[in-house]
């Protein structure tokens, strides 16, 4: 069977900012999913200990007062994330993000900021497999105009994405992409295993990731560097 026919699971989070290493999570889904269609959605409310700055709440809504009268403590909430979507991967079901680094490289450091084990730590080597509709639609696609954002992405494949910045709402719509796309390129993307998948996004991601920082060196900034590390940073 083709993988993106078989069980998946979408994760994404709702954050106080966009540093992957200093911002710290608000909310977070995980959508298990059978060939697009959503079995079970696990969603957590987080108190971040920290205020969220206004421009994060006028991206998903969140509030401080909200997370401090129902949002769960950090390090609870953290822990138990990591534990259920290394469970999945464990079980060897993919996990399906849009743009992997930012999501599971905050969810590393929020891991190691409570003195938890880290996500490589837990399942005991790489973290994978691991389905970034992003760096694949980034890569099938690569010269196509417009932005690359999950709403302007969802609707070149005809996904609906019912509640943009909502973390379940998000995460289907990350895996209802990916199933597309697998759908879309059988010999680039959906006729590969989970494994030959994720390392070919590894490269793709550092092919980009390479070009970039090129470009910036050139264009805007003679130091800039692009970690070309995937999925985590």
């Amino acid at each position: 069977m083709s993988w993106w026919k078989e069980p998946l699971v979408g994760f994404d989070l709702e954050t106080t900012g966009t540093d992957p290493a200093e911002s710290r999570i608000v909310t977070a889904a995980l959508v298990d999913t059978l060939g697009g269609h959503p079995e079970r959605v696990t969603g957590w409310l987080v108190d971040p200990g920290v205020p969220i700055p206004p421009g994060a709440t006028a991206i998903h809504g969140i509030t401080d007062a909200e997370v401090r009268a129902g949002g769960r403590p950090a390090a609870e909430a953290v822990e138990e994330i990591a534990q259920a979507l290394c469970s999945r991967l464990a079980d060897g079901c993919p996990v399906v993000a849009f743009n992997a680094p930012f999501d599971l490289s905050l969810l590393d450091a929020e891991l190691h900021r409570h003195g938890r084990p880290g996500l490589a730590e837990r399942l005991g080597g790489p973290v994978g497999p691991v389905v970034d509709a992003l760096v694949i639609d980034r890569s099938v696609d690569k010269y196509r105009k417009g932005s690359r954002t999950l709403q302007h992405v969802c609707t070149v494949y005809g996904v609906e994405l019912a509640d943009a910045h909502e973390a379940g709402s998000d995460a289907l719509a990350a895996v209802r992409v990916a199933v597309a796309l697998g759908e879309r390129y059988p010999a680039q993307v959906g006729g590969l295993t989970p494994g030959e998948l994720h390392d070919r996004q590894a490269a793709w991601y550092q092919d980009w990731a390479e070009g970039l920082q090129e470009w910036l060196r050139k264009a805007k900034d003679p130091e800039a560097v692009i970690d070309p590390r995937w999925p985590l940073h």
